[in-house]
């Protein structure tokens, strides 16, 4: 039987909330979205997939009053980039995060052992970047900013530890990056206890108490004053790689991703 004009009427006020709310929400995060190295604009709809954030990280009110901490096992002005591997490796891994981004999940779940392997083996020296304007660019939050507290709690530990506690963040990740599980500092205490020795009580106190917060800070601008698009972002020797599988959160397969270091190096 066909739906008369006014049955009709509810239907199309209900569809007409719905595209304000998607419009609203489409402004309010105003980004850019990196699928597999291809740029797409697609705004609030981009669900699980590192944003670009178009304007600077905020001033960060949990690391007001506190000193500038350097986690050790740190390099670079102020820290901000965090090594693994070999110190005179000839090649250079550099890989750019966001604890928020399923898409860097993706690519820590599937090459992340790889990675480690060919850094121990001196293929390459990785130096990790971390980004946090995930917490901002979905409407508030902390779960990156204290994702990265915590790594560098970790690094401070040891370069070890630091690269075991990445691989269990990422392998517990939340589905969806608006889920801000990393914010809880609890959560970053239990899933510690998956590296062993890595619960020391110097690392429990950072953690709890925020130490590096002022060290995020300077991590997380870094993003922006490199000019950076978007995460995960994975280059060796300057050239970058295309590491997301384009199927999903998925990263390419390890075989590829030594074919692709292998046809980059010095």
């Amino acid at each position: 039987m066909a739906t008369s004009k006014k049955d009709q009427r509810p239907e199309a006020r209900t569809r007409m909330r719905e595209e304000r709310e998607a419009r609203a929400r489409r402004e309010k995060l105003r980004g850019r979205v990196l699928i597999g190295g291809a740029l797409v604009a697609v705004l609030a709809l981009a669900v699980g997939i590192g944003l670009y954030a178009a304007n600077s990280s905020d001033s960060g009110d949990e690391a007001a009053g506190k000193p500038f901490v350097q986690p050790a096992n740190t390099t670079g002005k102020d820290g901000i980039v965090i090594p693994y591997g070999k110190a005179d490796a000839k090649n250079v891994l550099s890989v750019w995060l966001d604890p928020r981004c399923p898409y860097c999940a993706g690519v820590e779940i599937g090459l992340g052992k790889t990675i480690k392997e060919q850094a121990d083996a001196g293929t390459y020296r990785v130096e990790y970047h971390f980004a946090t304007f995930l917490d901002k660019a979905l409407g508030g939050g902390k779960g990156s900013k204290r994702a990265v507290n915590a790594l560098g709690a970790a690094a401070n530990e040891s370069p070890e530890k630091f690269m075991a506690y990445l691989q269990v963040l990422y392998k517990n990740h939340p589905e969806k990056e608006a889920d801000d599980k990393f914010g809880s500092t609890a959560t970053l205490l239990e899933l510690a206890d998956q590296v062993p020795g890595l619960r020391t009580p110097a690392f429990n106190k950072a953690v709890k108490e925020l130490t590096y917060m002022p060290w995020v800070e300077k991590v997380g601008q870094a993003f922006y004053d490199q000019d950076m698009q978007g995460t995960p972002d994975v280059s060796i020797n300057g050239k970058k790689l295309t590491v997301n599988s384009g199927q999903g959160i998925d990263s390419i397969t390890p075989d590829a991703f030594e074919k692709l270091i292998t046809e980059n190096l010095r």
